[in-house]
């Protein structure tokens, strides 16, 4: 993503949003254009043919980290990209089985059976809509720019990362076919774009492997494609609430999963497209997808953001023809042209994926240039997101610590600009002291607030202004009531004086109430 497209992060999830029901009119109108236009709807195609040729090796690993027949993840896969192509709130991005859904079902396959994980990934987009309704949208205006940055970095490092088991313990013509696959998607652009290189890399080097007869891994080795259509299910758990207690906690943590990725993922698109997605729409719409797919024995997942790169910034895609297709042409190759698929060499699709990893991975950030200008919170943040991303193979986990280590950092940089000043002035006589606060007053700032006033040395009358400081929270009003009750037991009394509206009312409606714990 070019670097310029990152210096600001909007905050769509702030803005007005459109009425999570039917698509905007401007999106229906995109889709139209695309299907008058020969053009973009060639574009919508071959974006739609390679997305499905790299979510084959995907949907298989995924399957098998979450302990299934590698058919539940491509199915899977398959009705993840057809549902939110309907129901999605952000166009062109893709969604199917990933492996961050995989992580968090697999202890329900491995423990309790196929049917629990049906059941566990159905009541996942039950809570998905329900929090989509809800709103939790809104938390994306929390997640500050250095998280996102960091997010994006781990994003392309996870990539990279997944596509190292392909290249060890494997014959030597892997490399040089990687090498020829990424030179053909470096060089090919520069000379026309008419079909994506992607797709020009996986044809040439499939056709020469074939050709030459050059023993090499292929997608045939990763696992058994299947050869028959999804079916409609129930799974079969009973309907109690045993079975509620075994799944509600994998279900609540792949909703939660699930939706924070999709957002980021959404926002990311955002920001790539210069365009604005309904995160509301999103949210239920992965919940509704994933009902869907659990209906039709699947693994359930989110957005993919390689996949979702790929598909928006590598091929140009920009409407839900895209998506459709991709899950689309994902069910006719793995099922009617699952022998043609299965020649196609891994080294083909690793060499697109680390394209899209290059590509992903905001190189501006980690600059020297750039690493001295921004603070060092920043980085600390962005570090830590990364650092934890990697380290978990978790991209909300990274997210949620990237998030708590912004919040402290900020609390911490806010507490140090509170400061009590005593104010000497020519109306004031000796019986009387007067002290000015100002800054932000909340848990973090006001702690060391009680220790800033001479109980034993001031005179009988203490007059706190507050003109320039404003109360947040109950910490700072029991912090104001100990300072109260300190000069009270030297029979001192203490008046304060120039609160704001809202500080006052929180001041009046607390103080003296917070009891001796607090």
């Amino acid at each position: 993503m070019p670097s310029a497209l990152r210096a600001s992060l909007p905050d769509v999830a702030a803005r007005p949003q459109p009425s999570p029901g039917a698509p905007a009119a401007d999106e229906v109108h995109s889709v139209l254009a695309a299907l008058r236009s020969p053009r973009r709807l060639k574009t919508e195609v071959l974006a739609g043919l390679v997305v499905a040729l790299a979510l084959i090796p995907e949907a298989i690993a995924f399957s098998i980290i979450a302990g299934v027949d590698p058919r539940i993840g491509l199915f899977a896969s398959f009705t993840m990209a057809v549902s939110i192509a309907f129901l999605g709130g952000r166009p062109a991005m893709i969604s199917a089985a990933t492996g961050a859904v995989a992580l968090v079902v697999a202890p329900v396959v491995r423990e309790h059976g196929l049917d629990y994980l049906v059941a566990t990934v159905i009541l996942g987009g039950v809570i998905q809509v329900a929090l989509g309704l809800l709103g939790i949208a809104k938390v994306m205006r929390f997640i500050p720019r250095a998280v996102m940055v960091g997010f994006v970095n781990a994003l392309a490092i996870l990539i990279f990362v997944s596509q190292l088991p392909h290249l060890t313990g494997v014959p030597w013509m892997v490399f040089p076919l990687v090498a020829v696959g990424i030179a053909i998607m470096v060089l090919l652009p520069r000379w026309t774009t008419v079909v994506p290189a992607p797709l020009v890399a996986i044809v040439l080097l499939t056709a020469t492997t074939v050709l030459a007869s050059i023993n090499v891994p292929t997608v045939g080795d990763e696992g058994a494609l299947p050869d028959s259509l999804p079916s409609l299910a129930l799974p079969d758990v009973p309907f109690d609430l045993a079975t509620l207690r075994i799944i509600a906690p994998f279900a609540l943590a792949m909703a939660l999963v699930g939706i924070l990725e999709s957002l980021l993922t959404a926002k990311l698109v955002d920001d790539v497209t210069d365009t604005r997605s309904n995160k509301t729409r999103e949210a239920w719409g992965q919940g509704t997808a994933n009902i869907i797919t659990g209906f039709f024995g699947g693994m359930g997942g989110c957005a993919m953001i390689g996949q979702t790169m790929i598909n928006v910034k590598v091929s140009g895609a920009r409407t839900r023809i895209s998506t459709f297709l991709a899950g689309a042409f994902l069910l006719v190759l793995v099922v009617g042209l699952g022998d043609v698929v299965a020649i196609i060499p891994m080294a083909a699709l690793v060499a697109v994926m680390i394209m899209v990893s290059v590509g992903t991975f905001d190189w501006h950030s980690v600059r020297p240039s750039t690493l001295r200008r921004m603070p060092k919170s920043e980085t600390t943040v962005m570090v830590a997101t990364v650092a934890v991303t990697v380290a978990t193979h978790n991209l909300a986990y990274g997210v949620i610590v990237g998030v708590l280590v912004a919040m402290v950092l900020f609390a911490r940089r806010v507490a140090h600009f509170t400061t009590v000043t005593r104010v000497d002035s020519a109306d004031d006589d000796d019986a009387r002291r007067v002290y000015a606060v100002e800054g932000e007053l909340f848990f973090a700032s006001s702690n060391d607030l009680v220790y800033q006033f001479d109980y034993a040395g001031d005179p009988q009358d203490v007059v706190i202004d507050m003109t320039n400081a404003h109360v947040w929270d109950a910490s700072t009003v029991a912090t104001l009531d100990a300072i109260t009750t300190r000069y009270a037991a030297k029979g001192k009394t203490v008046t304060i004086v120039g609160l704001n509206p809202d500080s006052a009312a929180r001041h009046d409606r607390l103080a003296g109430n917070l009891g001796a714990g607090h």
